[in-house]
């Protein structure tokens, strides 16, 4: 099922990057540009050091223009997140371009690469809260109550992964066809943005 095989490189790539757990360290794709793998590592590679940003801007002692920067970083993470969930949509569009779609075919709410963009983030939840289940500087009450939510983690894993998979034998069998539309992120376009646009000039 490709939601498993997705899955376990995002565990792949999450367990490499808690080696060093460091937002700066460099980044190595360990597949092959021409192949799928070489895709889902590098988006949840970028997931997981924005998870890791995410964490450092809510320092409270942070400095502001650490904070900006930081910002900014987060902002060109969106949009490489964007970007690496089109290249594998166009993946899946490729793939099944042969497919005869069925006259009464539907089209889905959510293309498949952001399920799996969705799924790729609940790998990151899943792992930080098994680390959570592992502390053993924790009170026991904290312990049960992760251990739950990882129990729930769980179980959106199964659904989540169970409804990627019937997608795409949906798509692979014409019953329903996927449409990609370019996302527009407007923040970072001096002429979508408003106050970027204003400094023009």
């Amino acid at each position: 099922m490709f939601s498993d095989f997705a899955f376990n490189i995002f565990q792949e790539s999450i367990d490499t990057y808690h080696i060093k757990d460091d937002v700066n360290q460099s980044f190595t794709n360990p597949y092959p540009k021409d192949q799928i793998e070489h895709l889902l590592y590098r988006k949840n590679w970028i997931d997981t050091v924005q998870w890791h940003y995410e964490d450092i801007i809510r320092d409270p002692e942070i400095e502001p223009k650490a904070a900006l920067e930081l910002k900014r970083k987060i902002d060109a993470s969106n949009q490489d997140r964007t970007d690496l969930v089109e290249y594998i949509d166009s993946y899946f569009l490729n793939k099944y371009q042969s497919v005869q779609v069925k006259d009464n075919a539907t089209i889905n709410t959510e293309s498949p690469a952001w399920a799996i963009d969705r799924l790729s983030i609940l790998a990151l939840k899943i792992y930080h809260m098994q680390e959570e289940v592992n502390r053993t500087d924790a009170s026991a009450e904290h312990t049960q109550k992760c251990s739950e939510k990882l129990a729930v983690l769980l179980e959106q894993r199964k659904d989540l992964s169970t409804a990627i998979d019937q997608l795409l034998a949906d798509i692979e069998a014409g019953n329903k066809y996927m449409k990609v539309y370019k996302q527009m992120k407007m923040y970072n376009d001096e002429e979508l943005n408003p106050v970027l646009r204003g400094q023009k000039g």
